[in-house]
C-alpha cells in the first residue's frame, strides 16, 4: 500500500513527531510505502511529492516545525472566474500519478474541512488534528496544546516576580481567536488573578473593581490573562485594549505582554510527544484495516476515531460549566 502524507494549515509543537509516528509504523509494521507532500494541499495541486524513508525520520521526535513544509491551501473554495485551475483536478492527477492508496491530513479546523471535501470525491483519506487553540470537534485534546500551554504558563510565572517588584497590573495576551483553552489553561495554571476568554462576556467596570478590591486585600498587584480573540473597540489588540481600560478604570500602572508566535514554536512538550506518537499509529491502523473517512481522536485516555464528516465546520469552545472555570470562580478568579 502507499500513502501520502501532509501537514495543512499553522505549524505547532508535535507535527513532525506524528509524521514519525505515521511513517515508522507503516514502513516497520505494515510495510507500506509513504510519500511527504510539500506545502500541505498545495503540494498535491503542484504534484510536490517526494518517496519518505527510514533515514527521513531521524531527529524528528523533539523537532518544532514541520519538515514537509505547511500552507493555507484551500483548493475547493469557490472559482472566482473561469480562468482560475482547477485545483480538485489536480489533486485528483497528483494522486492518481503517484498510486497513492491513502491521504493522511495533518491539521486543525480548515485542513479538517478540506480533508472531508477530498474524501468526498472518492480519495481515501485519513486525518490527525493539530492545533495548540485545542478547537477541533471530535478530540478531547489536540498535540500542541500541552506545549503552548507550558510555555504560556512560563511566561505568566516570571510576569509574577516583576508585576510584585513593581507593584504593577501585568496583561498577557496568548492566543485563541476564537477558543480561549490556552488561556484558561495558562491562566488557572499561572495563578492569573482575571482571565478573559472569547466565549464568555466581560464588564471593564466588573474588571476595574476586582483589582481595586484585590488592592484592598493587600494584594498590590495582579495578573490578567486574556486570549487574543476577546472584544475590543477600534481594532486595538486585546492587550492593549485591556491594559488601557484598566488604567483609566483604576488609575494603576498597567503593562502588557504579547506572547505571539513564541507558543508555535519549539520543541514539543512530552505529553504532545507521545500524544503525537499515539495519533500517528493509530492513524496507519486505520488505513492498515480500511477504515476511511475518520480523524484520528483522543477520548479520556483511549485513541479512538470519529467520522470526518462530523467534525468538519465545528468548533469546540469553552463553556461556563467546564470544570476550571467553575472552580476559578469558585477561587475568586474573575472571568468578566
Amino acid at each position: 500500500m502507499r500513502i501520502g502524507i501532509l501537514t495543512s494549515g499553522g505549524d505547532c509543537p508535535g507535527i513532525n513527531a506524528t509524521i514519525r509516528g505515521v511513517c515508522k509504523t507503516a514502513m516497520n509494521h505494515y510495510g507500506m510505502e509513504v510519500f511527504g507532500i510539500h506545502s500541505g494541499f498545495r503540494g498535491l495541486v503542484d504534484d510536490d511529492v517526494i518517496p519518505l524513508t527510514e533515514g527521513s525520520l531521524t531527529g524528528l521526535l523533539n523537532m518544532g516545525g514541520t519538515i514537509l513544509g505547511t500552507s493555507r491551501e484551500k483548493p475547493f473554495k469557490r472559482k472566482t472566474n473561469t480562468l482560475t485551475e482547477d485545483k480538485p483536478a489536480m489533486m485528483l492527477k497528483t494522486i492518481e500519478k503517484h498510486q497513492l492508496d491513502c491521504i493522511v491530513c495533518i491539521g486543525g479546523n480548515g485542513t479538517q474541512k478540506t480533508a472531508a471535501k477530498l474524501a468526498d470525491t472518492g480519495v481515501n483519506v485519513v486525518s490527525i488534528p493539530k492545533t495548540i487553540d485545542n478547537d477541533v470537534w471530535g478530540t478531547d485534546v489536540s498535540f500542541g496544546f500541552d506545549s503552548a500551554v507550558s510555555i504560556a504558563t512560563d511566561a505568566i510565572d516570571r510576569l509574577h516576580s516583576t508585576a510584585s517588584a513593581h507593584q504593577r497590573v501585568m496583561v498577557i495576551e496568548v492566543m485563541g481567536h476564537k477558543a480561549g483553552w490556552i488561556a484558561l489553561y495558562s491562566g488557572m495554571a499561572g495563578g492569573g488573578d482575571i482571565i478573559l476568554l472569547p466565549e464568555i462576556p466581560f464588564d471593564i467596570h466588573n474588571i476595574g473593581d476586582t483589582i481595586i478590591n484585590r488592592l484592598k486585600k493587600g494584594k498590590p498587584y495582579s495578573i490578567v490573562v486574556v486570549a487574543e480573540g476577546i472584544p475590543t473597540v477600534n481594532g486595538k489588540k486585546a492587550a492593549q485594549y485591556i491594559a488601557e481600560e484598566i488604567e483609566y478604570e483604576t488609575g494603576f500602572e498597567t503593562r502588557e505582554t504579547v506572547l505571539g508566535y513564541i507558543q508555535r514554536g519549539g520543541s514539543p512538550t512530552a505529553f504532545d510527544r507521545n500524544l503525537a506518537t499515539r495519533m500517528g499509529g493509530h492513524a496507519t491502523e486505520l488505513i492498515a484495516g480500511g477504515q476511511f473517512g475518520r480523524m484520528v481522536s483522543l477520548c479520556g485516555s483511549e485513541i479512538t476515531s470519529v467520522p470526518l464528516g462530523e467534525v468538519a465546520g465545528k468548533l469546540k469552545l469553552v463553556t461556563e460549566d467546564n470544570d476550571l472555570v467553575v472552580q476559578g470562580r469558585r477561587m475568586g478568579i474573575c472571568f468578566g
